[in-house]
């Protein structure tokens, strides 16, 4: 395929992306749940599930493999600038305020899934088509225990963001506890790959990387930021260069984050928070919102979508097994930060909205079963079976959410 016909095929793809991308996330504000989850069902039905279940051929002549890699790249470029923009609506002052209560979520958020997954692998290692064959019960429960922990981040943060909660308790309290749950798991499932041929420096890269990284960023890079944000502060204009530098920073931000064995996200929101607040994060915010929103992130849930497959789950068999997980990963998630929150200090309506929220799975769940399929450690029937669930709880939290907390900030 010449480079003419590659760049008219990824045109076309795009378009689809996007249209698909407005319509379901206009019916999804229609129903009632956040833009986000439209648009993240829209990479479902896009993909082999339903799209490609039911017109095979134009699916496939459509999604062809060549155009792959610009479109992951697309992906990763968008969820990572989403992540950064999120990253400048976090209210600092009211994390320290809130630290205790998100420790204590978080911490939660973590045990009771691990606790769980523990308890589930006894009877799920004996079941063909789930795990490698070769994975051993610690391994297995590694892996159960930080998919169930997992919080859709990218989504969360949308949730919020959209409800107009980033700067209130509840939405910093969430996001914090979000960031470390997600932090947490990526870090066990660094532990886990590393047996399965990934090397000891992969764990090491990551636990002791993240953590000097998160301190460098959050102590010298806000120093050094200071004196960009002054000059913006006077002038009140955010120029082309100095909007370039700070591009430059956020990918070297992501791909330090990648590099340790984390994920590209935590690099932006890093920045992101670590950015001095004022005139700069306005402009900047200004200036990429709607590209990063409605172009580049449309992206990232499409080609994660064409990555899952529900087909599978027609045995019956999976299909019992997929409810007992989602019962379970309900309870694990849901309920432990509900009941954290409220031995935290925060009101029943406010603890039972973090536990609605950090029950949400997303993509950051699609991400991790990715790479455990690639990895070996899981087989496609526990892939899709994780993928229903994600589905399911990213479902449940905006429902959930209005119940208990209402449609709109009070």
């Amino acid at each position: 395929m010449s480079k003419f016909e590659l760049a008219l095929a990824f045109a076309q793809q795009l378009v689809i992306i996007l249209i698909a991308a407005q319509v379901f996330g206009y019916f999804a504000k229609f129903i009632g749940q956040p833009r986000v989850v439209g648009e993240m069902l829209a990479g479902v039905v896009l993909g082999p599930s339903l799209f490609g279940l039911f017109l095979p051929d134009l699916q496939k002549s459509i999604f062809i493999a060549d155009t792959m890699p610009i479109l992951y790249f697309g992906a990763q470029i968008g969820v990572g600038l989403y992540m950064f923009l999120v990253g400048l609506e976090f209210n600092t002052q009211l994390f320290r305020q809130q630290a205790r209560s998100a420790l204590g979520v978080s911490l939660a958020g973590m045990i009771v899934p691990f606790v769980v997954a523990a308890l589930l692998c006894l009877w799920l290692l004996d079941k063909p088509g789930l795990f490698a064959s070769n994975i051993s019960y610690a391994n297995a429960s590694l892996f159960m225990g930080a998919a169930i922990a997992i919080t859709a981040f990218p989504m969360l943060a949308r949730i919020i963001y959209e409800r107009k909660l980033a700067g209130t308790a509840l939405g910093t309290l969430a996001l914090a506890a979000g960031a470390i749950d997600d932090a947490a798991a990526w870090i066990v499932l660094a532990v886990v790959i590393a047996s399965f041929g990934g090397g000891v420096m992969l764990a090491i890269k990551a636990v002791i990387g993240g953590s000097v990284y998160a301190i460098f960023m959050l102590t010298m890079a806000r120093k050094w930021l200071q004196p960009i944000a002054d000059r913006v502060q006077q002038s009140g204009v955010l120029t082309s260069s100095q909007l370039l530098l700070i591009i430059l920073f956020w990918a070297l931000s992501a791909y330090s984050m990648e590099w340790v064995g984390l994920h590209a996200v935590f690099g932006g929101f890093l920045l992101g928070i670590a950015m001095p607040r004022g005139k700069l994060t306005e402009l900047i915010d200004a200036k990429l919102h709607k590209v990063t929103v409605f172009l580049l992130l449309p992206m990232f849930f499409t080609y994660s979508g064409l990555k899952t497959q529900l087909n599978v789950l027609a045995s019956f068999e999976l299909l019992s097994i997929a409810i007992v997980i989602l019962l379970a990963s309900v309870f694990a998630k849901g309920v432990a930060c509900w009941a954290a929150a409220r031995i935290g200090g925060a009101d029943n309506r406010t603890a039972m909205a973090v536990g609605a929220l950090m029950n949400s799975r997303g993509l950051m769940e699609l991400i991790i079963i990715n790479i455990a399929l690639k990895f070996g450690i899981i087989e496609q029937g526990l892939f899709s079976i994780m993928v229903l669930m994600a589905i399911v709880t990213t479902l449940m939290a905006t429902p959930i959410f209005h119940l208990v907390y209402g449609r709109h900030q009070k």
